[in-house]
């Protein structure tokens, strides 16, 4: 199923998205594998009279059956199990390690791997990413939680993680979908055989089995922030994590080469074109990009999420957005000039996405911004901006979390949304595989789906 079709599902089944300007929270909370509060297991939550029920129940204020929906059709439940299939075996003995389910650099990510000392009696690794490796150690609000005398905000103040803040959801989600200094995802686990990461915050939310519904009693409790604003958050969050690890001297370089997991894999993982084959040149795939400033044959950054939050930007602050261009662009410069000056530059790019957060943060998304982002995102693919696999993946994604805000604002009407949804279906179709992708092919798609957008 497209995730196109995944977020007319869920708009669905669980009614409008309430749009707010409301800030997010300036800073993220401490993440739940590095608090202090001991994690009492999956089944802690799974009790028939908790989260544990077959079906939603009627008359509550939750659904009650979050644990089944976890269960069996949440990827997160099963993250330890794939550990044990014959790639997680194929990709341990291939980087070397006796045993993917008990090697910390699997389990970091696969599991809730808290320490032994943070572990309940009931808590179980083999539970895969449970409740709290989310929501955060219950020992100290699952009383108050359960019996409903606390309100939200006294359970965050207790342990429970605020996954409803999307800059605290970024900062949680991205440490496994991009990588962090404790989270060490490199070009060696990809050549051992570990599927590419990729990743956008408010697509990738809905993309999964929702256990929880937005209605009145949710926003009584939380806050609501809308699609724009959770992927231009997700969107910064990612580039400040691939910068932190450019910059950093252990995990920017491996031996005599850069750490290639920050490049963009197509730009050497493509089509040869093979001796004596007079078509060769319908196999040609480098075209020049002007935002790269770089020349065929060079490796380069994957910058996808630059392009993104630049293009976010433009609707906020020009002045910052110019200023990422010229940063990118000396980041690539770098990219070719040795290891202190990417690091460098690398450095000199995270005061940007600070400030950048800041700008989102006191932006409020609105009507016009649709059309203004998705014409920003057509004119880079014009201009030839969107050649790589992973900046169209990008910007489909963004096209799915802009479709999404304007179908639960009511800005369109039925038949404008479903218009609009069938030329999505489209960009995804060019993104499905990137041994496959075509440019020319995503561009047309691209152009169809501007064609489909009525006027705001």
């Amino acid at each position: 199923m497209r995730i196109s079709n995944w977020r007319l599902a869920i708009t669905a089944i669980l009614g409008l998205w309430c749009l707010g300007t409301t800030a997010v929270s300036a800073a993220a909370p401490t993440l739940p594998e590095n608090a202090a509060e001991i994690h009492l297991g999956v089944a802690s939550c799974a009790g028939s009279t908790c989260h544990g029920a077959v079906v939603p129940w009627q008359g509550s204020n939750v659904l009650q059956n979050e644990h089944v929906t976890w269960k069996e059709k949440d990827a997160h439940s099963r993250a330890y199990k794939v550990l044990l299939d014959p790639r997680g075996v194929r990709i341990a003995r291939n980087l070397g390690l006796a045993d993917a389910a008990s090697a910390p650099e699997c389990l970091s990510c696969h599991s809730d791997n808290v320490a032994a000392d943070k572990r309940g009696k009931q808590f179980q690794l083999s539970d895969g990413v449970g409740c709290e490796a989310c929501h955060g150690g219950s020992v100290r609000w699952l009383g108050m939680h359960a019996s409903g005398v606390s309100s939200h905000a006294q359970n965050v103040e207790n342990g429970l993680y605020p996954t409803e803040d999307p800059q605290a959801r970024a900062a949680m989600c991205l440490t496994c979908h991009v990588g962090d200094s404790t989270h060490v995802i490199n070009h060696r686990i990809m050549g051992a055989g570990h599927p590419r990461l990729r990743f956008e915050l408010d697509t990738f939310t809905w993309a999964q089995p929702a256990h929880f519904r937005i209605d009145d009693d949710y926003r009584k409790r939380k806050t609501v922030v809308d699609g724009m604003k959770t992927w231009a958050i997700g969107q910064v969050m990612a580039l400040q994590l691939t910068v932190d690890g450019i910059a950093d001297a252990k995990r920017g370089r491996d031996g005599a080469f850069p750490e290639l997991v920050w490049f963009d894999c197509q730009a050497c993982h493509h089509v040869v074109p093979p001796s004596g084959d007079d078509n060769w040149s319908n196999d040609l795939r480098w075209h020049k990009r002007t935002g790269t400033g770089l020349g065929p044959g060079v490796p380069r950054l994957n910058d996808a999420n630059f392009i993104m939050l630049r293009v976010a930007l433009g609707r906020i602050d020009q002045g910052l957005a110019n200023t990422l261009r010229e940063q990118t662009l000396a980041l690539h410069s770098a990219s070719r000039q040795g290891p202190d000056a990417l690091a460098k530059a690398a450095e000199t790019l995270k005061g940007t996405t600070t400030r950048a957060i800041t700008a989102i943060n006191g932006y409020g998304f609105g009507k016009a911004d649709v059309a203004a982002l998705i014409q920003a995102l057509v004119a880079e693919g014009r201009s030839g901006e969107l050649i790589d696999f992973g900046a169209a993946e990008q910007t489909t994604m963004a096209l799915s979390a802009l479709l999404a805000a304007s179908k639960d604002a009511t800005w369109l009407n039925e038949a404008q949304f479903v218009a609009m949804n069938t030329a999505l279906s489209q960009c995804y179709d060019a993104v499905q595989a990137d041994r496959n992708f075509s440019s020319e092919t995503f561009l047309t798609a691209l152009n169809g789906f501007a064609a489909a957008v009525p006027q705001f």
